[in-house]
């Protein structure tokens, strides 16, 4: 049997579009329905898409060709544990922004060609990982400002029932136990804890 290309494209979050990416694994040469999209983060490599592209699909002889190095992980010991997964399965991976995993070196060159991809895939796999530890330093302070806004996260807390400060008193000064103001108040146990920690 002939050895077959596949692509795959992968976007972080389901709002955005693997269109671009799709396109130019097309143009490329990699026949539509032999591209496999994920839609997940790209932390690790635990995305469905992925794996069974990678456990059912490719075998030895196969070609995989993705657009940037990113799309197999923003983790750069990822990327290089993959690389390698795919090196032992038989499987030649092909990079449309590394231009040196596209080429076909004669034999006695194939040092230099795997010389200047391994640079290239330590550098790009650097910056890939640095990219996704902004995101993440983004991400905590813009939760950190939020807070100091005294912006709630999660759901909105329930009103308070009427007798709420009465009842909670009683409890403060054991004279009710909890379980009792939970039964006079119509609440079920996480809604009275949720309640008592948010005051």
């Amino acid at each position: 049997m002939d050895n077959r290309v596949y692509g795959y494209a992968r976007v972080s979050t389901r709002d955005q579009n693997t269109d671009r990416q799709v396109e130019a694994l097309i143009r490329f040469g990699v026949p539509e329905q032999q591209i496999i999209v994920d839609k997940a983060s790209g932390k690790d490599t635990e995305r469905e898409g992925y794996q069974y592209l990678k456990r059912q699909i490719l075998r030895r002889g196969d070609t995989l060709i993705i657009k940037e190095l990113d799309r197999l992980s923003r983790n750069k010991a990822d990327i290089k544990r993959e690389l390698e997964a795919f090196k032992d399965m038989g499987v030649r991976v092909k990079i449309l922004d590394i231009p040196t995993t596209l080429t076909d070196f004669p034999p006695e060159q194939q040092w230099v060609q795997e010389m200047v991809t391994a640079i290239l895939i330590e550098v790009l796999g650097s910056i890939a990982e640095n990219e996704r530890n902004k995101i993440r330093a983004r991400q905590r302070e813009g939760i950190e400002a939020a807070k100091r806004r005294n912006v709630r996260f999660g759901r909105p807390a329930a009103p308070l029932p009427e007798n709420w400060r009465e009842i909670m008193e009683k409890v403060r000064r054991r004279k009710m136990r909890p379980v009792d103001a939970m039964r006079v108040l119509g609440l079920s146990k996480s809604s009275y804890y949720r309640l008592h920690n948010s005051i």
